[in-house]
């Protein structure tokens, strides 16, 4: 990767190095700075000083968003409790809320060593055969050890209400829809209608990641997670949320060409050697004691969900916000696939 501190965009590279050598000890200018790509909301940055230490910064996108997705002093609130917890997150180093320095807030945290496993090349080259059971498994474990952190005790009790999660998601993504849509899709409306009228009551609230899939990790290489990232849309309330997104992003050999594969475009797991869906459900149910009778509704409320937020995705990159170019025609088919996918699922639930 290139890294140069001169043409970065997304970032001032003198008034950030400065912030650094204030603010993190023993950072060493001059420092250089490049993205890291793969993620489609917030900005990420590898950042690399003089002796060769390496750091992470994060910051919003270039333009104006809807805040309550792209706040980076919650974001590193919520890596600093988790710090305490045993759900491995990257070590942070500080958080700047003065935007004078860099036009927005931004944080840092230290460079965990891994690989993004977000496709089956990336497990063919990365996961030997004999270690997919074991990676599978410990993502589903520590998704149970994050649903049984005492949020208060770690000092996140305030970080949002706790009760009534799905009537609070469907709205809010309904308004997400409603505000960043670039045409009319009227599957999102039908499943809207369909997941409204039959919300599952809510057994217990729990910190919830809000976007956990083995594509947000960081997988060592002793083929184990060394850290989950991306927590930005992270809030408090139903833990089964995480439990359907997981299984929507768990495609399983064979799936390439079926309706999950709308909602997990040729996820990694569709390489062998992963637990099944089934398998993943009993080991949560092991962990947890909890009742995963409705899953199915929550796999609907997630395929639904993402692809309103992949529209507001597509549309900034459509204002030209997210300080690069992107397929957007790509993007279209893929919110297409989600919410069709949503609405299949509805229909069987209803059926």
């Amino acid at each position: 990767m290139k890294i140069d501190s001169l043409n970065c965009i997304g970032i001032h590279a003198a008034k950030v190095t400065e912030w650094f050598v204030q603010q993190i000890p023993e950072v060493a200018p001059p420092l250089r700075f490049a993205p890291i790509t793969g993620g489609h909301s917030n900005l990420t940055y590898r950042v690399v000083d003089a002796n060769g230490r390496r750091m992470v910064l994060r910051r919003p996108p270039l333009g104006a968003v809807l805040a309550t997705a792209h706040d980076m002093g919650r974001e590193h609130r919520i890596i600093s409790a988790l710090a305490k917890t045993p759900v491995p997150v990257p070590p942070v180093l500080g958080l700047c809320g003065d935007e004078s320095v860099n036009d927005a807030p931004f944080y840092v945290m230290e460079f965990v060593e891994g690989v993004v496993i977000e496709n089956r090349d990336l497990v063919e080259t990365h996961v030997p055969f004999a270690s997919r059971a074991a990676l599978g498994f410990d993502v589903i474990e520590i998704l149970a050890r994050l649903h049984q952190v005492d949020m208060d005790q770690v000092g996140l009790g305030d970080l949002s209400r706790r009760e009534n999660y799905l009537a609070r998601q469907l709205k809010r993504w309904r308004t997400q829809w409603e505000k960043s849509k670039t045409r009319e899709l009227e599957a999102m409306d039908l499943v809207y209608e369909a997941l409204s009228a039959d919300i599952p009551e809510q057994r217990g609230a729990a910190v919830v990641h809000g976007d956990y899939r083995l594509g947000n990790m960081l997988t060592g290489a002793n083929q184990r997670i060394a850290a989950v990232l991306d927590w930005e849309l992270c809030t408090l309330g139903d833990p089964l949320a995480d439990l359907g997104y997981l299984l929507n992003n768990w495609a399983e050999p064979g799936e390439e060409h079926g309706v999950t594969q709308r909602g997990a475009a040729l996820a990694p797991t569709i390489a062998a050697g992963f637990p099944t869906r089934p398998q993943l459900l009993e080991r949560y149910r092991a962990l947890t004691g909890a009742d995963t009778a409705r899953c199915d509704y929550y796999r609907a409320f997630q395929y639904w969900r993402l692809a309103a937020i992949v529209e507001g995705v597509m549309a900034r990159y459509l204002r030209g916000v997210m300080g690069g170019d992107a397929d957007t025609d790509a993007f279209r088919m893929q919110i297409d696939g989600l919410a069709a996918a949503a609405l299949e699922r509805v229909r069987e639930l209803g059926g």
